[in-house]
């Protein structure tokens, strides 16, 4: 009797401990088998989860992105999980996202919809910049968008002294609409594509030559540290936006919360201005129209400029009219800025030591009621270049103060280009956008048209026509 009695406990001790062990599925070990490859490469970059993708667990998260993702691959993995974790425990900063995407996504969208780029890419501004258009990297970057100087260029963005088109929620967000055409166009994979937009088409592309994959997460170990996170981040964002939810993150009404009304102008037109017609602050004309860097809009017959006005009552239609036609006292030169890429600022001053009239450099002593954008116009620079010479972290000047000037850019920027064609044998590695900010005035879509290009993607060997006028 009693060896009966222990057999049974022991079977019963069996049974009970094969109910509790989670049943594997060919769908679970699959995820386990990725992990535990994934685990292979580096992870000091993104945290790793402390406990496995188990059904019970994380699996959850899988089935989330899985229920969200249309045409960009909503992955999940470690990497994405540990940036979940970050994005949702910042409530206060994703409710600000959930707010100001009311306003800005549709714009997003638009221009997204135009170049037939999947919506997902929307979100990229949130990782970007936190969708602020003000917003510059230490490197250079600016906007929503986070454009560099030359890539802004070859995509034909517009930067002078008054306007940064970079900061241009419409024109950067068609800027960056192009960019994901040419990207997907060479390489043909989506997170690829938004790997590129992080590190340039270029480090891509050798990072697939390096794996022998066109696989984002097995080329991710030969990609730049930052890029290996970027995408990680995106789908990350991607989630949190969708299940803010489930994360308690509640929408904050943004300062941006207006019905907006669209005029194009052929005057010079201040903010400030137009801002008194309609009886609203300077400050909401200049959060809606960014990109103007002197608040004044530049408009001409040849070229008019877009003003986004807050829903004007029918009561203040007489005052703005007479803002509108009316040009206000500026001058009016327009003078093209030069490279804010802190890169290419620092190869400048190591090739400019070797020539003397370049190289010169003037010394401004900072004048009472004086502040950076005067001194700036007065030389003809750009306060970029201002603070990167002088070291500067903020735009904070005093009376007194010595800045360092360098160079003559006014004449630099008003020396005439020959508008003749050059030809350009295309190199391994070389892509449009690369190529195009070599030559000063070349965009994309230029030598696409020039040399009768209808996708982006380039071979090694062919010759093409760069317009330089």
């Amino acid at each position: 009797m009693r060896r009966i009695v222990l057999t049974t406990l022991s079977f019963l001790a069996i049974f009970t401990a094969a109910a509790q062990t989670p049943r594997r599925t060919a769908q679970t070990d699959s995820i386990l088998k990725n992990m535990t490859t994934a685990s292979r490469f580096d992870t000091v970059a993104v945290p790793v989860i402390d406990k496995p993708l188990v059904f019970n667990q994380n699996y959850i998260y899988k089935l989330r992105l899985d229920s969200i993702a249309k045409t960009v691959p909503l992955s999940y993995n470690e990497y994405v999980q540990s940036f979940i974790d970050i994005y949702s425990r910042r409530k206060d900063m994703m409710g600000k996202m959930l707010g100001l995407s009311q306003y800005y996504f549709p714009i997003f969208e638009k221009a997204l919809k135009a170049y037939n780029i999947p919506a997902e890419i929307k979100y990229l501004p949130i990782i970007e910049s936190s969708m602020n258009p003000h917003a510059i990297s230490r490197v250079g970057a600016t906007g929503m968008w986070q454009f560099m100087f030359g890539t802004a260029k070859a995509y034909g963005l517009n930067m002078d002294n008054f306007v940064d088109e970079r900061k241009d929620p419409i024109q950067a967000s068609y800027a960056a609409a192009a960019y994901f055409r040419d990207a997907y166009e060479e390489l043909g994979d989506w997170l690829l594509a938004i790997a590129a937009y992080n590190c340039g088409k270029g480090n891509v592309t050798r990072a697939m030559e390096k794996a022998g994959s066109r696989d984002f997460w097995e080329i991710r170990p030969f990609l730049p540290r930052e890029t290996r996170d970027y995408v990680p981040a995106f789908i990350a964002a991607v989630y949190v936006m969708h299940y803010s939810n489930t994360h308690d993150i509640v929408m904050q009404t943004p300062a941006i919360n207006y019905k907006t009304d669209t005029v194009l102008v052929n005057r010079f037109v201040a903010l400030a201005d137009v801002a008194k017609a309609i009886n609203h602050e300077e400050a909401t004309l200049f959060g809606l129209n960014p990109s103007y860097k002197k608040k004044i809009v530049n408009g001409t017959d040849q070229l008019p400029k877009r003003i986004i006005l807050p829903r004007v009552e029918q009561v203040n239609y007489a005052k703005l009219f007479e803002v509108l036609n009316a040009d206000i006292e500026v001058d009016k030169e327009i003078v093209l800025a030069s490279t804010d890429d802190v890169r290419d600022l620092r190869k400048k001053g190591l090739a400019n030591k070797s020539k003397t009239a370049i190289a010169k450099t003037n010394i401004h002593k900072v004048k009472l009621g004086q502040n950076l954008t005067i001194i700036a116009n007065l030389y003809k620079v750009e306060v970029q270049d201002l603070k990167v010479w002088n070291n500067l972290k903020g735009t904070t000047v005093i009376p007194g103060q010595q800045l360092k000037v360098h160079g003559t850019v006014k004449e630099e920027a008003k020396a005439p280009l020959k508008a003749t064609y050059i030809t350009y044998k295309v190199k391994i590695g070389d892509t449009l956008s690369g190529i195009a900010e070599k030559f000063d005035g070349a965009t994309v879509a230029n030598i696409k048209k020039i040399n009768k290009l209808t996708k982006a993607s380039i071979q090694a060997g062919m010759v093409l026509k760069i317009n330089k006028g």
